[in-house]
């Protein structure tokens, strides 16, 4: 393949992916053909016009190790938790907590948004309905008989409705959670 082709498929590609969300049939077919030129696509969900899945790269836990780091740089949450607290007084731990519970709490504002689960309040009934998830739903106490159930809602519980994280660094930068800092004289 020639450096006009390569361009000329690049902006077909484009264009196709950004409007219709398919790769051309006969890019596509061309590319699979030309052999160990073709890299696999690092992370990619886009269909080819014939439903072909392009394989993802898994993220593993760099996402997660990418949310504890904005916890530890923004809120110092790390050194928090893995600091031994029995040796301070009570005022000067309420006054850290109070100062780390806002830092945490801004940077899941910025970067995650929570939802409640059920929205109603806490320690008033409420019915499970038939078919619930359990993965959202957890039933406690003297659990018998089959939904719907009445119950006291005792947590509301959380989930995800959107994540906004900054985009991931490359290389071992994944895995850093806060770097060394050596200060210098």
């Amino acid at each position: 393949m020639n450096g006009w082709e390569r361009v000329a498929f690049a902006f077909r590609c484009f264009f196709s992916i950004l409007f219709e969300g398919i790769i051309p049939d006969d890019i596509s077919e061309k590319l699979c053909k030309s052999g160990p030129a073709v890299r696999e696509p690092v992370a990619s969900a886009v269909p080819t016009a014939k439903s072909v899945a392009v394989p993802v790269v898994p993220e593993t836990y760099d996402r997660a190790v990418q949310m504890l780091a904005l916890l530890q740089r923004d809120g110092r949450l790390i050194d928090f938790l893995t600091e031994n607290i029995s040796v301070y007084p009570d005022a000067q731990l309420g006054a850290a907590v109070r100062n780390i519970h806002e830092t945490c709490r801004q940077v899941l504002d910025n970067y995650v948004k929570l939802e409640p689960i059920l929205n109603s309040e806490e320690d008033q009934p409420v019915t499970v309905p038939a078919g619930f998830d359990s993965a959202a739903i957890k039933l406690i106490g003297n659990v018998s008989g089959k939904p719907p159930i009445r119950g006291l809602l005792r947590h509301k519980g959380w989930r995800v409705k959107e994540v906004s994280l900054p985009g991931l660094p490359l290389g071992a930068g994944r895995m850093v959670i806060a770097p060394a800092e050596v200060e210098l004289s």
